[in-house]
């Protein structure tokens, strides 16, 4: 009992900070959105805009109201880098458990096959996993004869999949191993298969532990849709371009431009961070 006591009592080694080489606080912690970061990039839109309206010639439009004339439409383009965002995480996740099953998986040959595909996925640039995803999937494919049309964000969502399914896989891994191996024994002692174990008594455990790095992934996935630029989708960022070519090619709004977008995605991701960050703290484990 006090074995199994013990080991309830270990860190969640996937939400807990890494410790201080001499055992102290938490020598390192991932960078969080703070409200101040918010409130500086609404002071570099401030800051840029004057400086770029100061910078212009009489006859050129002002920089905020160009900035209130293309909302609607820089809008309509942040919409798709949520719909992105959306579809890249719902199939990296379905993809993602089923690595993660294989990398707990008590074959040798179908973990060590889960495992090199963890590392490669994980470790590769995402903007070259995108450009695969762009150049290796066709245009179009035929299905009993009628043929279907594959587009641009179609496969930026395949491409940035990818990586949100091999991250999701070793949260999977890392939530797994952070159960006390007293619940896989009383699931043993029940006369429970491996697959009964996993799906009735463990995997229910590690939902709770793997939502707050999970919903850290997709604030990190929804800025990375702007990668879909890169490869001819029409988000905000290829809208932010048009604009700017619009206008005339003025580069003197491309800072407060930017930083406006940047704002939109501070205030999208902000409420997620926040309400991270408090699932941290509620299923943190005590050491």
């Amino acid at each position: 009992m006090n074995t199994h006591a013990n080991e309830a009592r270990r860190p969640l080694a996937v939400l807990l900070p890494a410790t201080g080489a001499l055992g102290g606080s938490a020598a390192w912690q991932a960078p969080r959105l703070r409200l101040w970061h918010g409130l500086a990039l609404v002071l570099l839109v401030l800051l840029s805009g004057a400086v770029a309206d100061a910078a212009a010639a009489p006859h050129q439009a002002g920089v905020f109201a160009i900035l209130v004339r293309w909302t609607p439409l820089l809008l309509r383009g942040f919409g798709f880098n949520i719909v992105i965002s959306f579809l890249s995480m719902g199939l990296g996740t379905a993809l993602g458990v089923a690595l993660g099953l294989g990398l707990i998986s008590l074959g040798r040959g179908t973990s060590r096959v889960a495992w090199v595909l963890t590392q490669f996925f994980r470790n590769a640039p995402w903007l070259v996993l995108l450009f695969f995803a762009i150049f290796l999937i066709p245009f179009q494919i035929r299905v009993g004869g009628v043929t279907i049309p594959l587009p641009g964000w179609f496969k930026a969502v395949i491409g940035l999949s990818l990586p949100v399914m091999a991250n999701v896989a070793e949260i999977l891994r890392g939530a797994v191993a952070s159960i006390p191996s007293g619940q896989w024994e009383a699931a043993e002692s029940l006369a429970f298969s491996r697959r009964q174990q996993l799906w009735l008594v463990i995997l229910p455990q590690c939902v709770k532990r793997m939502l707050p790095p999970w919903m850290n992934l997709y604030s990190i996935l929804t800025t990375s849709t702007v990668l879909a630029s890169i490869v001819g989708v029409s988000e905000v960022m290829t809208l932010a371009s048009q604009i700017t070519a619009a206008e005339g090619g003025r580069t003197d709004i491309l800072a407060p431009l930017y930083a406006y977008i940047m704002v939109w995605f501070f205030l999208y991701c902000y409420p997620i961070a926040r309400y991270t960050v408090r699932l941290e703290r509620r299923f943190a484990v005590k050491i």
